[in-house]
């Protein structure tokens, strides 16, 4: 009952060749790929975003606050 046997694969790849056809599986990967791509820019974003805003709270002087 291992999920991860060569048959299950062979199943899957099957029926995702059944269910898209061969010519636009490239095409399917590939909008999969750039959204991956654009999911991890988003995150870099924000990530450095987020990191300025905390060097200038830290710098504040305490007669500031």
């Amino acid at each position: 009952m291992g999920s991860s046997s060569l048959m299950h694969w062979a199943i899957v790849l099957l029926l995702v060749l059944l269910l898209f056809g061969a010519g636009k599986l490239p095409k399917v990967m590939g909008d999969l790929a750039k959204g991956v791509k654009s999911f991890k820019a988003g995150l870099k974003d924000d990530e450095s975003d987020a990191a300025p805003v905390l060097v200038e709270a830290s710098r504040k002087p305490a007669s500031e606050a």
